[in-house]
């Protein structure tokens, strides 16, 4: 009986899961550091000042940490995304350079 309502519990998350995802929607925190703040932060890298010098200039805009500076990890974290998301469209714009070395 409970393994049966814990089925119908999953099937009806994952439905509405699938829903939001096809309206665009997705759950979860909305991240730290904003496109304006990454932009700065890349900016600032390309010039090359450290992660360490940049991370007590940009201020979080909303959320939990309003008004704190994001940590260097977070930083981190973001500049590591940027370069993924990067390397991911190019593969998509020439997906068959990988293949070639």
């Amino acid at each position: 009986m409970a393994e049966t309502e814990q089925e119908n519990i999953r099937e009806s998350t994952l439905e509405g899961l699938d829903t939001a995802a096809r309206k665009g929607k997705h759950g979860g925190r909305p991240p730290v550091i904003t496109d304006d703040m990454l932009h700065t932060v890349l900016r600032r890298r390309a010039a090359g000042e450290s992660v360490e010098r940049i991370q007590p200039d940009p201020i979080i805009p909303t959320g939990k940490g309003k008004g704190q500076n994001p940590s260097v990890a977070g930083v981190y974290q973001a500049l590591a995304e940027h370069t993924r998301l990067r390397e991911s469209r190019a593969a998509m714009r020439d997906p068959i350079t990988p293949f070639l070395t």
